[in-house]
């Protein structure tokens, strides 16, 4: 219950100025649509990138007058700080000091904002670990382990997948039978033990489609979910799913998953176009990808596959080993023309 992240701690407030990083993560099974206070409408999984992070630091100066200043790479940004405002109001249970001064913050993510990477799982993770270093600076006393999961809860107020990007490896959130300890408040980390290890080291190569602004942000693609038709089978699909992705990571059954993870990335946007209204976030050459990749895997049978978060750009997996050669040769000369400015990032995922 969210009632064990309450503090009573007699604080000690002082000015500091603390700084974290945390780095974003993609869904395999995907989390869309929601209830209040954050609670996803069913259970996801994702991979912890290395690559794309954010990077907060934290000026506060206590006794002043509460209030926020946001810079987003260098540039002031006052819809970001009156949206951070919103959030730290909303923390005063859980962080009973959080008004008790003004803030300055400085976030830099070493990807594009808003384009398809969850900069906002990375920006709120990093900014719930510097609120726990406060924290704890200003008299908490808990453990390392029981700071990072209320660091995760924290995190999930302000975007619900951010809670994903406190752990390394593999992260679920939400609960499902299929995962012991899992829970909606934050996020776990997936038993390794139970992972093959063909699944513990992974290439995301990001293809960099479109750079922009989405058209359509999650927060109001999340809330269409509510009137979607097909919402109720969606979240019972997504539950269900987990079943076969236990067996799956245990067997290393790579086939298996590449048909689920693909699956999972296309039902996501399928559940964009059906909304009311439709929107549609991928590109042409974003189908045109898509198609690429399927008819390399075709040809070659080597295991490059795709999956999308909520933008057009495509995260292109596959495995380290001896034939990661050859797929990053048909990434460089088959693919990289498809992105705006040719740009990809080269990400990873070890645990």
């Amino acid at each position: 219950m969210e009632e064990i992240f309450y503090s009573n701690t007699n604080y000690d407030i002082t000015s500091l100025e603390v700084a974290a990083s945390c780095p974003s993560n993609i869904a395999l099974i995907k989390y869309w649509g929601k209830y209040p206070n954050q609670i996803p409408a069913n259970p996801s999984i994702s991979y912890t990138l290395s690559a794309c992070r954010s990077d907060t630091t934290i000026k506060f100066d206590a006794g002043k007058e509460f209030s926020v200043k946001t810079f987003l790479g260098g540039e002031q940004r006052s819809d970001f700080s009156k949206k951070i405002e919103n959030y730290f109001r909303s923390l005063s249970l859980y962080l009973p000091w959080i008004d008790k001064g003004s803030y300055l913050i400085h976030t830099d993510n070493t990807f594009p904002h808003s384009s398809g990477i969850a900069s906002s799982a990375s920006g709120f993770g990093a900014l719930s670990k510097c609120l726990m270093a406060m924290d704890q600076s200003f008299g908490e006393q808990i453990s390392a382990e029981a700071c990072l999961r209320k660091a995760s809860f924290l995190a999930r107020l302000g975007s619900g997948s951010a809670c994903r990007s406190l752990y390394d490896g593999l992260v679920v959130w939400g609960e499902t039978p299929h995962v012991k300890g899992s829970s909606d408040l934050y996020g776990v980390e997936y038993d390794i033990n139970k992972v093959h290890p063909i699944f513990r080291s992974f290439n995301d190569w990001v293809l960099l489609i479109h750079e922009g602004e989405k058209s359509v942000s999650s927060t109001v693609g999340h809330g269409l979910m509510k009137s979607n038709p097909y919402a109720k089978t969606r979240f019972e699909e997504a539950r269900n799913n987990f079943v076969p992705l236990t067996r799956i990571l245990r067997e290393g059954a790579m086939k298996d998953f590449i048909a689920l993870v693909e699956h999972e990335a296309l039902t996501l946007h399928a559940m964009m176009m059906v909304s009311a209204p439709a929107f549609i976030l991928m590109k042409t050459q974003t189908l045109e990808a898509i198609n690429r990749v399927w008819n390399f895997r075709e040809q070659t049978g080597l295991p490059l596959f795709f999956t999308l978060d909520a933008g057009a750009n495509l995260h292109l997996l596959f495995p380290h080993g001896p034939e990661e050669a050859s797929i990053i040769e048909f990434i460089e000369n088959g693919l990289l023309e498809l992105a705006q400015n040719r740009h990809v990032v080269k990400d990873k995922m070890i645990f």
